[in-house]
């Protein structure tokens, strides 16, 4: 009676922001996905509308991001897990080719090699070198 832990849907590859820009790329994708069925994109967007509508059936701030936390959560859980799996291998594609510590709006550019650094100083025309 072995049973399997649950493995995580995304993993830690970066701190909590760079984790959280996975999630919202990956949701954007699914989102996108015509595979996914119209009746589970309505999780997201329903949480959506709960958080930015004026009425709030619960008391204070963290309890609407907690929805919308659970909502996402589900979302990504009922999603079928070769979609899920397919979208994140291209998602983890365009990040391993960039160096880190640069980031491109453009994943079709290449990556930035080492012989296309150049290294100089800086001086300015108007003052004197010393």
């Amino acid at each position: 009676m072995d049973k399997e832990k649950p493995q995580k849907v995304i993993k830690h590859q970066g701190g909590f922001f760079q984790d959280t820009m996975t999630y919202i790329k990956l949701i954007g994708r699914l989102m996108a996905d015509k595979r996914i069925s119209p009746v589970l994109k309505l999780l997201p967007i329903s949480s959506l509308i709960y958080f930015i509508s004026p009425i709030d059936l619960m008391i204070g701030p963290l309890d609407d991001a907690a929805i919308v936390g659970l909502a996402l959560y589900f979302f990504i859980e009922f999603c079928p897990k070769e979609v899920v799996d397919e979208h994140l291998k291209a998602l983890e594609n365009v990040t391993s080719n960039i160096p880190q510590g640069f980031q491109s709006s453009n994943p079709s550019e290449k990556p930035i090699q080492e012989e296309d650094i150049i290294e100089a100083e800086f001086h300015d025309k108007e003052k004197p070198i010393e």
